[in-house]
């Protein structure tokens, strides 16, 4: 019999199944665990919006939509740009996509050949670099753990003097996951006269744009549009992460060859979760006030605790997530310690390896929880902390970590 595992394109050994995914199963053998792993709002999806979705069923919105999505779609997500961010591209520059996630692969499949180089400004979500591999792209990861979690624009020259025109992608993130870390116009912008008319694209993965508490919304396209493709979503800001319908935006003649990809990817996404998106941009702004100021209140809780606690913590200016450095005495070992603390203190949080160069003895805690959840996290951290510190830890697990 032939073994047609050794028969896949070269890329796909390279990529592992998700450690937060596996972790977050593992976890679950616990009934009582407490969730700081996944970034997933626990709000309800507010009813204007599924009426939207319903009355779209209602009304025969079930065929096939245009693949770079519906008009409405479209036109609501170049005003929500315009509107909240003085971001202006036309509907046709829009593609309404799978999620983000379908929005990355369908950049990085459609821009990177064998042997170009993408830079990640590090710790970050791990799904851009499996993407990557799969397009057989050289991943440099720029470790930005002594520079406040931000790359500078030494940094990335450093890069460009290395690379040179290799430098295919620069993929920029923010707010950013796991930090929480936000960037000012100012900083974006002496980042883009760094690879100004250079043959590089910026991707920029702004998820998480409408989570900003202390500053307003930055955006590299708005210092290198011609340069840039732009993604966003409703995923994060209205509670639809099981709606998949994310946004991609860029100069046309970008768009179109993006479009060509995503077609053959996709072909289009449902219907009448386009239309419950499109309310989402048109009148759900809101909604997302409310919930950042939940995130905000929340935010400010766990920071505090931790950080009474004994965590070395980054407090984030956006999205929700919390960024902690495992206290002195405790097992330094990052991914030995999310399964100490799972399996002592029902409480799941995750590596900061699992996000690449400068996570390692770091931890991600998401608050896109219930106050009293996290209260009650909280509270057996202490407890845990106060029991293991200093102690000799070793890991005890009861079942082998689910793969």
């Amino acid at each position: 019999m032939v073994d047609l595992t050794k028969h896949f394109k070269q890329g796909v050994a390279e990529v592992k199944s998700s450690a937060i995914l596996n972790f977050a199963k593992y976890t679950s053998q616990y009934p009582d665990i407490v969730k700081f792993t996944v970034g997933e709002p626990d709000f309800n999806t507010p009813d204007h919006i599924k009426t939207a979705a319903i009355k779209g069923i209602v009304d025969n919105h079930s065929h096939y939509a245009l693949s770079n999505g519906t008009p409405g779609l479209r036109k609501a997500a170049a005003d929500f740009l315009a509107r909240h961010y003085d971001m202006h591209y036309e509907p046709s520059e829009i593609i309404a996509t799978n999620g983000a996630t379908e929005a990355i692969y369908t950049v990085m499949s459609a821009i990177i050949n064998p042997g170009d180089v993408m830079v990640l400004p590090t710790p970050i979500f791990p799904l851009y670099i499996a993407d990557a591999a799969l397009e057989k792209a050289e991943v440099v990861q720029i470790d930005t753990s002594q520079t406040s979690f931000k790359l500078t624009p030494d940094q990335l020259q450093a890069a460009v003097d290395e690379y040179g025109d290799r430098l295919r992608i620069l993929v920029m993130n923010y707010p950013t996951n796991p930090t929480g870390v936000m960037y000012s116009q100012e900083e974006l912008d002496a980042l883009a006269a760094v690879i100004k008319d250079r043959p590089t694209f910026v991707l920029c993965d702004e998820i998480y744009s409408e989570l900003n508490y202390e500053q307003e919304h930055a955006s590299m396209a708005k210092s290198l549009r011609s340069q840039a493709i732009v993604l966003n979503g409703v995923s994060k800001s209205w509670a639809m992460t099981g709606y998949r319908i994310g946004v991609m935006a860029a100069p046309q003649e970008i768009t179109d060859q993006l479009a060509k990809v995503h077609q053959f990817i996709t072909t289009t996404e449902p219907t009448p979760m386009q239309d419950a998106a499109e309310e989402a941009f048109k009148n759900g702004d809101r909604d997302a006030r409310e919930m950042k100021a939940a995130f905000k209140e929340r935010r400010d809780y766990l920071y505090q605790a931790l950080t009474e606690t004994g965590f070395e913590v980054v407090k984030p200016q956006g999205a929700f997530y919390i960024w902690a450095k495992i206290p002195a005495g405790l097992n330094q070992k990052d991914t030995e310690f999310v399964y100490e603390l799972a399996d002592q203190a029902h409480v799941g949080v995750c590596a900061g390896s699992w996000f690449a160069k400068g996570g390692q003895g770091w931890l991600r805690f998401s608050y896109a929880t219930a106050l009293d959840e996290i209260k009650e996290g909280v509270s057996r951290i202490k407890k845990f902390v106060e029991e293991n510190k200093n102690a000799d830890c070793k890991i005890k697990l009861n079942t082998v970590p689910i793969q």
